[in-house]
């Protein structure tokens, strides 16, 4: 297949989601559907200086739509950039958000998009016990989401992840009706994405599906969406990053990223939560340092998930099936991406382990992990992953 055009589709699963090259059209009516005649496009500032948006802007306008744009977000979003951009919002009249970007811009979209009718502060709504029952609903914006990379999956998402600046911590801003109420994948727009950034949030989605698929918690739904979401990336990754304009791998890898995020429902685990405190303390890229911990969780993980791994060895169709042939799958594809080896190669060093690892073993998505963890387990595997000691 080398025309794109087959895959192309209107699916509810778990939101309204038009997916197909060339969509993008779509936005304006797709925000008039959503009541909005004024909506803020808020994305990250590096995102915001690139053609896409530019262009993004130019067919609402010739929609008929008074689009705004709000790019103050850090790649790694904290709370002021919430706050500023509900400040934005209020400013300029608005009447809805389009989420738009990549992990960022779509996670600090959506955390404006709640605020702009709150009255309490951004972190009473962290996913903690009952906390997102503080939320006032009516008040809420309503939220067409544009992913631009195949990664985070935020756009199926019900929540956001927000650095709090007072302690350095990510956390994870929740209320089921945080999700957008309408998607628009278009994979043309990933067209030109560096190769690097490709690879990384392209080892993002596998993680979500990878994690989700290895989870103890029952839930087969999830469970079939996450085995055939790792076979996508198989397939699909090392050809989106050889060839950023093979628009049938960015497809594949689009419809990955948001089957990723919908499995991990199911839970996620210790790459997660090794993972933030990460980008949280040292800005690390979220995909990046996901992809370098992974080998180091999936071999501390196998002994509780070999069965798994090996049915999944098998529908990957890995010679040799087992967990040890997932593992060094990983470990392959890993490789040809250019994906460093240890966490030091971002900066991370063994006198950092002391702080990282409270925060990990704090993180919500420990609890998905198919073996326990606390805080000596999670210290041994960052300095694992910044020494480069890899069992199994």
């Amino acid at each position: 297949m080398t025309d794109a055009m087959p895959l192309r589709g209107n699916w509810n699963y778990p939101t309204a989601i038009r997916f197909g090259a060339g969509r993008i059209a779509e936005l304006p009516e797709a925000c008039r559907s959503l009541g909005m005649q004024r909506p803020l496009l808020v994305t990250d500032a590096g995102l915001a200086r690139l053609p896409v948006v530019a262009a993004a802007l130019d067919i609402l306008r010739a929609g008929g739509l008074a689009a705004g744009l709000f790019s103050d977000v850090r790649p790694n979003p904290v709370g002021a950039d919430v706050l500023a951009g509900v400040a934005a919002y209020r400013a300029g009249g608005h009447d809805g958000v389009i989420a738009f970007g990549g992990g960022s811009g779509l996670d600090a979209a959506k955390a404006v998009a709640l605020m702009v009718g709150q009255s309490r502060p951004l972190f009473d709504f962290e996913d903690r016990d009952d906390w997102f029952t503080r939320v006032e609903t009516a008040g809420m914006a309503p939220v067409v989401a544009v992913p631009t990379t195949s990664g985070t999956g935020s756009e199926v998402g019900r929540a956001s992840v927000i650095t709090d600046e007072s302690d350095h911590t990510k956390k994870i801003i929740f209320h089921p009706k945080m999700m957008p109420a309408l998607v628009i994948a278009d994979p043309e727009l990933t067209i030109g994405l560096p190769a690097a950034v490709t690879a990384a949030t392209g080892m993002d989605a596998l993680s979500h599906a990878l994690e989700a698929y290895c989870s103890p918690v029952y839930h087969p739904i999830a469970q079939g969406v996450a085995l055939e979401a790792i076979r996508l990336v198989k397939e699909w990754l090392p050809a989106a990053v050889r060839d950023g304009t093979d628009i049938v791998a960015r497809s594949h890898m689009m419809a990955a990223s948001s089957m990723g995020a919908t499995s991990f429902q199911k839970g996620l685990g210790a790459m997660h939560a090794l993972s933030h405190p990460c980008g949280a303390v040292f800005d690390t890229h979220h995909g990046l340092t996901i992809a370098v911990v992974m080998p180091y969780v999936l071999a501390f993980n196998r002994p509780a998930v070999e069965a798994r791994l090996t049915a999944l060895a098998r529908y990957l169709d890995l010679p040799a099936p087992s967990g040890r042939a997932v593992l060094e799958w990983v470990l392959r594809l890993r490789a040809e991406l250019g994906i460093p080896e240890r966490l030091a190669a971002l900066g991370i060093g063994l006198e950092a382990v002391a702080r990282l690892a409270p925060m990990a073993a704090a993180d919500p998505s420990c609890g998905g992990n198919p073996r326990p963890l606390d805080a000596p387990t999670l210290a041994r595997l960052y300095e694992d992953a910044i020494e480069g000691r890899l069992a199994g």
